[in-house]
C-alpha cells in the first residue's frame, strides 16, 4: 500500500484545516501550537473524568474555517466500559468521527482519541493523547488532545467543559506543512440525557481499564509517510479508492483499529425513491430522536423535534441511496426531506417523507426503503 499521497490531496480530508484566528479563545490561555513533544496524561492521577464529561447529545452552533452553521449536533454514547464514540453524518457519502478510549502509551495509562473521515474515496485516520488536563474554576475544566507522534506541531485538539456546556476548538498545519491554525470551533449544550445514560448503564461505563492498548506504539510500515520523508510525523494512517468503501478502505490503510472492531455500533442501508417533482433535489437524510413530521408528513409543530437530530448527511449528487456506518443502537426515525429551492436549509415549500420509526440492535445491519417522499410543506 503506497502511503505517499500528494499533501494536497490530504488537506480535501482531513479535519483540521486553516481557519479565522479571531474565533474565541475557550482557555483564556495562549497554547503553543510548536510543540513535538508529546508527553501522556496519566489519568490514574487526573483526566479521566474526561470520558464521564463528554458523553452527550451536544448542540450548538460550530464554524469550520470560514463557515457557520447555527445549528451542529454530537451524538456521543459509551460503545464499552471506557470507549465512547461520536459521529457526524457517518455514512458512504462521507463521514466525520471521534472516539475516546483509555490506552497504554509511552508507559502511561492515559486517554486517547481516535478522529478520521472518508471523503472522495479517501480514507484517514488520525490518533491523539491526552497530554494537558486543567482546571480552571468550579465545574470548568479544560483537556487537550494532541497527534500522538508529532505533538501539537502536527494536530491538536482541546475541549473545555464548563457547567452543561462544551467549548471544543481544532488546530491543524497540514501534517507539518505549517504553524498549526484554528480550523473548527463547536459551542454547545448537552442535550437528551437518556440516550447517553442508557448506553452508559449497557456497558458499565466510565472504567479506567484499558480498551485498546497502545503500549507499543504504532507499527511505522502502516502510518503514513510524505514524499520524501524518511518517517511519519503524525500518526495518520491513510488510503485511497475510487469508490467510497470505507470496510475495504479501513483494512489497507493499516489502521490498527477499523470500522468492523467497534463493539455495539451498527450500519443502516437507506434506499431512497425518487419521484418526477423531486428527482434532481438534495435530500436532507435525518435520524433524530423525535419524528420531525407529523402522521401526515408534514413539520413538527414541537420547537425542540428539530433539536434532536443525532445524524444529518445531505444527498446533493442525486444519489438513490446512502449507507449510514458507526451507528450507535437504540430507537430513531428517519425522516427524508427534499430540499426543493437548493438553499440547503430546511424551508416552505419543501417535500418530506413521513418520519418512519425504528430500533437498530447491537451490531445490527438494517434495510429501510423509503418510498413516499412526497409531502409539501
Amino acid at each position: 500500500m503506497n502511503k505517499h499521497f500528494n499533501l494536497l490531496v490530504i488537506a480535501i480530508l482531513i479535519v483540521f484545516s486553516s481557519c479565522d484566528d479571531s474565533l474565541r479563545n475557550i482557555s483564556g490561555t495562549v497554547e503553543n501550537p510548536t510543540s513535538t513533544e508529546v508527553i501522556p496524561v496519566d489519568i490514574t492521577k487526573d483526566g479521566f473524568d474526561f470520558l464521564a464529561k463528554m458523553q452527550g447529545h451536544w448542540t450548538g452552533s460550530n464554524r469550520v474555517i470560514a463557515d457557520d452553521y447555527a445549528w451542529f449536533g454530537w451524538d456521543y454514547r459509551a460503545i464499552s466500559k471506557s470507549h465512547i464514540q461520536g459521529i457526524h453524518e457517518g455514512g458512504s457519502m462521507g463521514n466525520l468521527f471521534t472516539s475516546f478510549f483509555v490506552t497504554n502509551y509511552k508507559n502511561k495509562k492515559t486517554i486517547m482519541a481516535r478522529n478520521g473521515g472518508l471523503l472522495n474515496g479517501i480514507y484517514r485516520t488520525s490518533y491523539f493523547v491526552l497530554d494537558k488536563v486543567e482546571t480552571l474554576a468550579a465545574n470548568n475544566k479544560k483537556y487537550r488532545f494532541v497527534d500522538a507522534i508529532g505533538g501539537s506541531a502536527i494536530m491538536s485538539f482541546e475541549l473545555r467543559f464548563k457547567n452543561d456546556s462544551l467549548y471544543y476548538n481544532a488546530y491543524t498545519s497540514n501534517l507539518g506543512a505549517r504553524i498549526p491554525s484554528r480550523h473548527m470551533t463547536f459551542k454547545g449544550k448537552k442535550e437528551h440525557l437518556a440516550l447517553s445514560q442508557k448506553a452508559a448503564t449497557e456497558t458499565g461505563f466510565p472504567k479506567n481499564e484499558v480498551e485498546i492498548d497502545f503500549a507499543n506504539g504504532f507499527d511505522p510500515n502502516n502510518l503514513y509517510v510524505e514524499a520524501g520523508a524518511k518517517k511519519a510525523k503524525s500518526a495518520t494512517f491513510l488510503a485511497q479508492s475510487a469508490t467510497n468503501d470505507v470496510y475495504t478502505l479501513a483494512g489497507e490503510s493499516g489502521d490498527p483499529y477499523t470500522i468492523l472492531q467497534h463493539p455495539k455500533l451498527g450500519s443502516i442501508q437507506v434506499n431512497l425513491t425518487r419521484n418526477a417533482t423531486i428527482k434532481d433535489a438534495n435530500l436532507f437524510v435525518y435520524l433524530s430522536k423525535d419524528p420531525l413530521t407529523d402522521n401526515n408528513g408534514f413539520f413538527s409543530t414541537d420547537p425542540n423535534a428539530f433539536n434532536t437530530l443525532l445524524h444529518f448527511p445531505t444527498l446533493t449528487e442525486k444519489e438513490n441511496a446512502l449507507l449510514l456506518t458507526y451507528i450507535h443502537p437504540g430507537d430513531y426515525y428517519l425522516t427524508i426531506i427534499a430540499d426543493q429551492d437548493n438553499s440547503l436549509d430546511i424551508s416552505t415549500g419543501d417535500i418530506t417523507s413521513i418520519s418512519i420509526p425504528f430500533t437498530l440492535a447491537d451490531e445490527e445491519h438494517k434495510t429501510i426503503s423509503v418510498t413516499n417522499i412526497n409531502n409539501q410543506n
